[in-house]
């Protein structure tokens, strides 16, 4: 076979496993040389994964002050020290040479936390590593997500048994996959339940790392004619931003605005009052993305995690119940 692609066996051992540091062109030459050769590579047998990357799409934090993110690299680290696994990270923004980075740290196997931009992830599809998407979804790539859509649902469901009239959607950039599949969720609780969405209810925080962003949000809602009752935030960052812009413009929150959130981060129990979210199990992210990337079946999969609705006191009319977790 490497005489027929005029490579070394040393290269087709790595192009038949995936290994990094070989381009598209050869590995292709080589998979010809194969059928040319009548070699059957479904029984092929693959080389086990042995270096793992996380790569995190870096915004304005580091994944280190990212509460999110953290917690699912956390899961990633605990997955691969029990599969024996190395693992690497780094942090990637557009733009950066994502071939020579991933080639550079002998990388076999790729996670990849957040949002990436289509070009990103198509170079990424281009090395032919196995790929595992996590919090993110393209097609073609194995990923790993929360029920985004069934959270969001449960939010505003939650609010309209309240008794809110008029609950809001602040939101963020609709290419992020996560945020896009919860404005769907908040949207189809409101139709389910008999309510028309309004696109002046909709409001957009961004860009997506910018605290001003957040607060314009809240003022822009605040200043329509008939103002919202209830604020849908599609994370907790979001939420608890717009929970404190609400009492520094004199509103008491539940009494006039209730606030719920996505994510269920540590500060969200110990705000003032405490933050009604969607708990989001972000260390299994972490753990069961690593659990794709060992499915070497050559089919690119879809697991969406459960979540479950957490109800505080920010989102509790007078007189309510307390706040139980459910």
């Amino acid at each position: 076979m490497a005489k027929q692609a005029g490579v070394s066996v040393a290269t087709v051992s790595r192009s038949l496993n995936n290994q990094p540091g070989i381009s598209q062109h050869t590995r292709q030459r080589v998979l010809s040389a194969a059928h040319q050769l009548g070699y059957d590579l479904g029984n092929l047998r693959q080389s086990r994964l042995k270096r793992v990357m996380f790569l995190y799409r870096r915004q304005a934090q580091t994944v280190s002050g990212n509460p999110f993110y953290s917690h699912v690299l956390h899961g990633v680290e605990d997955a691969c020290r029990a599969e024996n696994l190395g693992l690497s990270f780094s942090t990637v923004a557009s733009g950066d040479p994502l071939p020579e980075l991933i080639a550079r740290q002998e990388a076999e196997g790729l996670v990849c936390a957040g949002y990436f931009e289509p070009e990103q992830l198509r170079e990424i599809q281009g090395l032919g590593l196995p790929t595992v998407l996590v919090d993110h979804w393209f097609p073609g790539v194995s990923s790993v997500n929360s029920d985004n859509f069934g959270g969001a649902y449960l939010l505003t469901e939650y609010l309209i048994s309240q008794g809110f009239a008029r609950v809001a959607f602040i939101s963020g950039p609709q290419q992020h996959y996560s945020i896009a599949q919860r404005l769907q969720g908040y949207r189809h609780a409101l139709l389910a339940h008999g309510r028309t969405p309004e696109s002046a209810l909709e409001v957009s925080r961004s860009p997506l790392d910018d605290e001003e962003g957040t607060d314009s949000a809240v003022r822009q809602l605040l200043a329509l004619p008939q103002r919202p009752d209830a604020i849908v935030a599609y994370n907790d960052a979001t939420a608890l931003r717009a929970l404190r812009t609400c009492q520094v413009l004199g509103l008491s929150v539940p009494g006039d605005m209730a606030v719920v959130g996505f994510d269920d981060l540590a500060s969200a129990s110990v705000s003032f009052p405490p933050l009604t979210t969607i708990r989001v199990d972000k260390e299994e992210l972490g753990v069961r993305g690593v659990e794709a990337l060992l499915n070497r079946s050559g089919e690119a999969t879809q697991l969406i995690l459960p979540v479950s609705l957490v109800t505080r006191e920010s989102a509790i009319r007078d007189g309510a119940r307390r706040p139980t977790s459910g």
